[in-house]
C-alpha cells in the first residue's frame, strides 16, 4: 500500500502540493467557522466560502492523484 501511495505522490508537482496545502488551510478555516468557540473575526465570514475554496483548490491535485 505504501509503495502505491509513493508512486501516486511522485506524480504530483510543486504546484499540486501547494494547492493541496491551500485546500487544507481553507478546510481548517471552514471547520473553525462552524466551531462555536472560534474567534469572532473568523465568524464574520460565511463558512461556505471556505468550503468552496477548499473544493476549488483540491480539484486538480485530487484528480491527478486518483486518476
Amino acid at each position: 500500500m505504501i509503495k502505491d501511495l509513493n508512486k501516486k505522490v511522485k506524480k504530483l508537482t510543486v504546484c499540486d502540493i501547494g494547492l493541496t496545502k491551500l485546500a487544507v488551510a481553507a478546510f481548517v478555516l471552514f471547520v473553525i467557522t462552524i466551531w462555536p468557540a472560534a474567534m469572532s473575526l473568523v465568524h464574520s465570514v460565511n463558512p461556505w466560502w471556505f468550503f468552496v475554496a477548499f473544493v476549488v483548490f483540491a480539484i486538480k491535485p485530487f484528480s491527478k492523484f486518483f486518476m
